[in-house]
């Protein structure tokens, strides 16, 4: 792979082939004058005065992506996103247009000629051509501009796909349009494609380690066991296929019960694996209760109410296997752990004489820094007042209420609403979280 010099070194190479090329059939001598290659832009050509000379110019008018690598080396990076597993190459066209510019007549054909020779009898740039292009004897390199000095480690001649160099025919429009967006005069051109540049990070990747085993060894033929055939619909793998939050409730509440149902779930060093990547958090809670090959249960324990904030998790569950001894994880699902709120003013609120009404909320798990809260009373939402985070506790003011019990209150964090319907009795009835004014 080449790095992000591989474009300007395509367009050193070329331009070193074509002055290679007009010294090589002495064009000098046919024209009666010195012949120069370029590279660059169609409106820089010219000089001030107008005046324009025997010469040949390439001009890289278009880059593209190539079809054929576009999806090579996917995925880059891992599930989570954090580890960086391979560099994936940049892979692109190159899409040039030579031209001929000449004062005297048939200048232009002779020189468009010969360079159109050449691409046709070099159609690919090999790797000595490059390594000579790019390497000049120490005497002339060492009086290179350093732009021209750094292609030469740019790596292009070590790339695993050759340069191919391919002629384009672009019709009357496109052309119009090429010369008119250059803003300069047209001159008899040729275009061409040089196909693929392979441009690839040096970014640090993490590499899979290799393989030592492939399990225990068969005492009587003493090979390895490999890989196992078990016959059946269900994977003899821990398996999780349900989040069973205590109460029947949707979420998962600090303090209460949580099991996760599912298959493959006894063993040894049983523990629930909780991630939020937008939150940071990444942390593992031991299992409770006794070891069930249907069922794991663990609580999210009220006293981390700053580690594990409301929002939306990836379970996982950990353990090793009877007769194993390496950590198994099984599948992950996706969770909630909504917000609480544990103390509402157990004395009635005073109602100000604007009709405002101040109180108090306590909650938990406590809110973090970069999160959006509101207090959802009914049908109307309250901001709280300045607060600063973290913080289990917030001020409300809640305005133009009347004397009495107000309606069920709910608080919202990154859009978890707190729960308010108890689903454990049938029928379901809401939670008592109200406060009284008077």
């Amino acid at each position: 792979m080449t790095t992000a010099l591989g474009i300007a070194a395509v367009t050193a190479v070329l331009r070193d082939r074509l002055n290679d090329g007009v010294v090589d059939h002495d064009v000098s001598a046919l024209t009666g004058s010195t012949v120069s290659v370029t590279a660059l832009a169609p409106d820089r050509v010219l000089t001030a005065d107008g005046a324009e000379s025997s010469q040949l110019n390439i001009f890289l008018y278009q880059v593209t992506p190539n079809t054929g690598w576009r999806n090579e080396g996917l995925p880059s990076r891992d599930a989570t996103g954090r580890n960086r597993l391979s560099n994936a190459p940049l892979a692109l066209d190159l899409h040039y247009l030579i031209t001929a510019y000449g004062s005297e007549p048939l200048h232009r054909e002779i020189l468009l000629g010969y360079a159109m020779q050449l691409m046709h009898e070099y159609p690919v740039l090999t790797r000595e051509m490059i390594r000579t292009a790019l390497n000049p004897s120490p005497d002339v390199g060492a009086n290179l501009p350093p732009a021209l000095q750094a292609l030469a480690d740019c790596g292009l001649a070590d790339q695993v796909e050759s340069l191919k160099i391919t002629p384009q025919f672009l019709s009357s429009e496109e052309l119009s349009k090429l010369w008119t967006a250059t803003q300069s005069h047209y001159r008899p051109s040729a275009a061409y494609q040089v196909s693929v540049v392979l441009i690839e990070a040096q970014q640090s990747t993490r590499p899979t380690l290799p393989v030592l085993t492939r399990g225990n060894r068969d005492p009587i033929s003493g090979r390895e066991r490999g890989v196992v055939v078990t016959p059946g619909l269900v994977p003899p793998l821990p398996t999780i296929e349900a989040v069973l939050p205590d109460g029947q409730q949707p979420v998962i509440r600090l303090g209460d019960n949580t099991r996760l149902s599912g298959h493959h779930l006894d063993g040894t060093g049983r523990a629930v694996r909780l991630q939020n990547e937008r939150l940071g958090v990444d942390q593992s809670i031991a299992a409770s209760g006794a070891s069930a090959g249907d069922a794991m249960d663990f609580i999210v324990p009220t006293a981390s109410a700053a580690d594990f904030p409301a929002g939306v998790y990836d379970l996982t569950a950990r353990l090793v296997m009877p007769g194993e001894t390496s950590v198994r994880d099984s599948n992950r699902l996706a969770a909630v752990i909504a917000p609480n709120i544990t103390v509402l003013p157990a004395d009635p609120v005073r109602i100000e004489v604007n009709g405002d009404a101040t109180f108090t909320v306590q909650f938990t798990p406590a809110l973090r820094a970069g999160q959006t809260v509101s207090l959802l009373m009914g049908t109307t939402e309250i901001l709280p007042e300045a607060f600063a985070a973290p913080t289990t506790s917030l001020s409300f003011i809640a305005r133009g209420v009347t004397a009495g019990a107000s309606p069920v209150l709910r608080l919202r964090i990154d859009g978890v609403d707190s729960p308010i319907v108890d689903r454990s009795v049938a029928p379901p009835v809401f939670f008592n979280k109200r406060v009284n004014f008077e």
